[in-house]
């Protein structure tokens, strides 16, 4: 039996870089972070949407194309969703502590959305395991091969962007 610090051997035999190969492994992958992530929404109340939105609003500083605060507009469009959709969202993931809303300070029409510290906490805790696994997989690597692989995710969060419009 090997152990966790081992890399896995399960590549596909025919062609361990082809496309199908590629495929069956970002499935798969998908499939997992997509298992934690309904469990993280079961354990906290929420909807699976609710918990996609709490994405949205952690990573909207490093958004390419918008960077800044996420707002209810922004989080709108990019969940394609409807405004009463996102603001019943909004509610549930503010009362169960998740976020709060503020008033932007240059124009009061304006409301910001922030991941409030008992959300950050629940999420750190809960997904604690995840980010060690990550961590773990990364020390498998050198530093050359990590910049590949983030090249490459970095390309495929783009294309599928591309795709998604």
């Amino acid at each position: 039996m090997r152990s966790a610090d081992e890399p896995s051997q399960t590549l596909p035999p025919q062609d361990p870089i082809g496309l199908q190969s590629f495929a069956v492994l970002l499935r798969h992958m998908n499939g997992e972070f997509n298992r934690i992530t309904q469990e993280f929404a079961q354990a906290q109340g929420l909807h699976l949407t609710d918990v996609q939105a709490l994405i949205a609003i952690l990573d909207a500083d490093q958004d390419d194309t918008e960077p800044g605060p996420m707002t209810p507009g922004r989080l709108r469009k990019r969940m394609n969703l409807t405004s009463g959709a996102v603001t019943a969202c909004l509610d549930r993931l503010e009362k169960a502590g998740h976020i709060h809303r503020v008033r932007a300070e240059d124009d009061r029409r304006v409301v910001h959305l922030h991941y409030a510290r008992a959300g950050r906490t629940a999420a750190r805790d809960y997904f604690r395991p995840l980010a060690e696994a990550t961590d773990t997989a990364r020390r498998q690597f050198s530093a050359d091969e990590l910049a590949t692989v983030v090249r490459f995710l970095a390309e495929m969060n783009r294309r599928l962007d591309l795709v998604r419009r």
